[in-house]
């Protein structure tokens, strides 16, 4: 017979393993279940958050260390080249520094030569004159009698020869940038000492035994007197020239003619007369050797030289052009 302890043991037994019997009891066992249940993932969650933190610190730890160390590297980049352009500079000063030396001392020694010649001069006959100061005296005489280079005469070598070579630029400058311009208007070409405009029957055609310019050529003349008009220091030569018929003294009256028309035309349209001289060739220039009617209106033209006030006549340019040819 079982007695009533061993029956409270075993139904204490069947509450544990069925959970309790009283609802309320039921509820309490059932909410710390669940508890125990979740509360494992939420730690795993929270250690796996960490780690991608921290991981991720890391990495920016290491980029920023990255960056701070070419950042670095640059700036002693950057003061190596400073300093190599400071060792340049320094150069070029002491190199500018030599060269005045060097100028003054090809001055003073310019100089010593002329200074002592008078002195020598006053206690010697002239016929005791030593050659080393005959020479001085001599190139200073070359200089005196050299008008169309006083400011080069009166300067170092070196500073006269620079001078002159930035003269000589300036001036093939000049010319070039004119050929240019009178070439969009007719044929134009360079010779040693300027430029040389062409006036043939594209852009200026004469009749037969006439000097007289027709109106439609007007307008040609009008931009050739546009581009000659605003030069300064330059000098200019037109020049006539007939075809091979007739005798020769009329061809060159009417050369001269034909020249001296297109002279009238540019000084009409603007230019300095007293800058323009004319001539006639006649026919002692053909352009064309031949009888035909073309060949003889090639021929009949007239040619416009500029050149500068200070180099030769532009008629050697034009007379050593026409011979070529």
């Amino acid at each position: 017979m079982t007695n009533i302890p061993e029956v409270e043991e075993r139904i204490h037994e069947n509450e544990l393993a069925d959970g309790p019997s009283n609802p309320m009891a039921q509820h309490v066992y059932d909410g710390s279940a669940k508890r125990q249940s979740t509360s494992g993932p939420s730690l795993v969650l929270g250690a796996a958050a960490i780690g991608l933190v921290l991981v991720l610190a890391s990495i920016f730890g290491l980029w920023l260390v990255r960056s701070v160390r070419r950042l670095n590297r640059e700036v002693a980049h950057l003061n190596r080249q400073t300093e190599q352009l400071n060792q340049r500079v320094q150069g070029a000063e002491q190199h500018v520094k030599s060269l005045d030396q060097r100028a003054s001392q090809a001055a003073a020694a310019q100089a010593a030569p002329a200074q002592a010649a008078p002195a020598q001069t006053a206690t010697t006959r002239p016929d005791q004159v030593p050659d080393r100061v005959k020479q001085p005296e001599a190139a200073s005489a070359a200089q005196a009698q050299s008008p169309l280079e006083p400011e080069a005469a009166a300067q170092p070598p070196t500073q006269a020869a620079h001078k002159t070579e930035e003269n000589r630029t300036q001036h093939a400058e000049e010319l070039q940038k004119l050929k240019q311009s009178l070439g969009q208007i007719a044929e134009t070409r360079r010779t040693s000492d300027g430029v040389v405009l062409t006036l043939g029957e594209k852009s200026l055609r004469f009749d037969a035994g006439k000097s007289a310019i027709a109106p439609q050529y007007r307008a040609i003349l009008n931009r050739v007197a546009g581009v000659l008009t605003p030069l300064k220091g330059y000098s200019i030569y037109v020049y006539g020239y007939t075809d091979d018929s007739g005798t020769k003294e009329h061809n060159l009256e009417l050369s001269a003619s034909r020249a001296r028309a297109v002279r009238a035309a540019l000084v009409k349209a603007g230019v300095d007369q007293s800058l323009i001289s004319t001539k006639g060739f006649g026919k002692s220039k053909l352009l064309v050797r031949d009888s035909n009617a073309k060949a003889r209106a090639a021929n009949r033209r007239v040619e416009i030289g500029i050149v500068s006030a200070t180099q030769p006549s532009i008629k050697q340019a034009t007379s050593k052009a026409a011979t070529k040819r």
